[in-house]
């Protein structure tokens, strides 16, 4: 593993108030997501589970494009918003009809998929699980919480979460966001996949952190723990050399990392999809005192 001790030397790019957020666009997102989990099964290891996930991505897109629209966020309340509280609030989602609709869609729409044994048990057990049962499901994922025991069931009701959250942070404007706390995404308060150090025009070399549930990404100050907001002891790890486009950026004060990305210097890297085809930096940072901080419901239990 190459380790880089010193803080990221890349420079701060050129714009002096860089925008807080990009809001996703939901068939978009998956869309260009699916094309990439599928690029990436052509030469991984883990190509039936990429190749899965593809598939998976590409019902997410579908769904994103032909479900009825959803309510649009309620107007937060004055003391929610001086509280710095993000617009969408999850924990009130876990019992939203839509959501319930929107799950019950992708169940019955990922029964056509090609998919690992494991996953395809895991499918009808969610499909035949008693609304109790979806209802616990779906709250561990708004309070990204997913049992290590139990993470196949989880990832199908985290893909129908992304599609709801996705199309509600949609609706918001956003330029009325702002932080809502160190690592936490400003539309809908979830935590991070990974970070990605931006190379399109305008924005180069800023970071911008991508929540794993709503799809916002959101800007972040470059050499800065995600996990506890630490400027200090912030080295960064890869699995090639120091030159490498994913690394681990690790804080010795939370002893926590999370994935960053240069997509300044590969555009097609994908939040999501390329945390989960380098999985080899995972295994590698197992062996280390490190603990994984970066949320991705596609690789619990990793």
């Amino acid at each position: 593993m190459a380790e880089d001790i010193h803080p990221d030397p890349s420079l701060i790019g050129g714009v002096p108030t860089p925008p807080i957020a990009f809001l996703p666009e939901p068939i978009k997102l998956f869309q260009t997501r699916a094309r990439r989990f599928a690029f990436l099964a052509e030469s991984n290891a883990l190509a039936p589970y990429l190749t899965f996930l593809a598939a998976l991505s590409k019902l997410q897109a579908r769904l994103a494009a032909t479900l009825p629209p959803v309510a649009a966020p309620a107007p937060m309340p004055i003391a929610r918003a001086r509280a710095a509280m993000p617009p969408i609030d999850r924990a009130a989602h876990a019992g939203d009809p839509e959501l319930g609709a929107t799950l019950a869609a992708l169940l019955e729409g990922a029964v056509e998929i090609v998919m690992p044994e494991p996953a395809r048990l895991a499918l009808d057990a969610v499909r035949a699980a008693s609304d109790d049962d979806r209802q616990w499901l779906l709250s561990n994922i708004l309070s990204d919480q997913i049992p290590d025991d139990s993470a196949a069931p989880h990832l199908f009701v985290a893909a129908a979460v992304q599609v709801h959250m996705a199309r509600l942070a949609a609706m918001l404007d956003a330029q009325t966001l702002v932080p809502v706390g160190f690592g936490l995404c400003p539309a809908c308060g979830g935590r991070p996949a990974t970070s990605s150090v931006m190379g399109a025009q305008g924005i180069e070399n800023i970071r911008y952190a991508a929540c794993a549930c709503c799809g916002t990404q959101w800007n972040e100050v470059r050499v800065k723990c995600l996990c506890c907001g630490s400027t200090k002891g912030v080295s960064y790890r890869s699995v090639e050399t120091t030159e490498a486009t994913v690394k681990a950026e690790a804080c010795r004060e939370c002893h926590a990392w999370v994935k960053i990305f240069y997509q300044v210097k590969n555009p097609s890297l994908d939040p999501i999809a390329d945390d989960v085809g380098s999985l080899g930096l995972d295994i590698l940072m197992k062996e280390t005192e490190f603990r994984r901080g970066g949320f991705n419901p596609y690789l619990t239990g990793y």
